[in-house]
């Protein structure tokens, strides 16, 4: 008669790691073959939280050059001239996608504004 272990085993940080890479590279080889229910629960949790907040980052990201690129331009502008041709009011939105905004947006909203007191970084 086969005996099983009802008590919970702890979750490997390591095999969770696997699991998450493997389904990030879409790659099986690096499945772990003795993996528990609990660790497979907990990679693909951990898998779908990085998904959302990915994806969040991206929306953000998004925003902010919606409110960068206010125009059409003949030639490249500057990270300067895209904060002077700003409409009034964007740069508070922009402090709140701070931590969205490419390095040298960044640079030109703390010369501009100051760094935000406040924000996802």
């Amino acid at each position: 008669m086969e005996h099983t272990d009802d008590r919970p085993h702890p979750i490997r940080p390591e095999v969770v790691d696997a699991i998450v890479a493997a389904l990030t590279t879409t790659d099986p080889a690096g499945l772990p073959d003795d993996a528990t229910r609990a660790e497979k629960d907990a990679a693909q949790d951990l898998f779908f939280t990085r998904t959302a907040a990915g994806r969040d980052q991206r929306d953000r990201q998004s925003r902010a050059w919606e409110l960068l690129l206010t125009r059409s331009y003949d030639e490249p502008p500057t990270w300067d001239r895209l904060f002077d041709d700003l409409p009034t009011g964007t740069a508070t939105e922009l402090g709140e996608l701070f931590d969205a905004l490419p390095e040298g947006a960044q640079a030109e909203y703390a010369r501009r504004y100051g760094a935000p007191a406040s924000g996802r970084r």
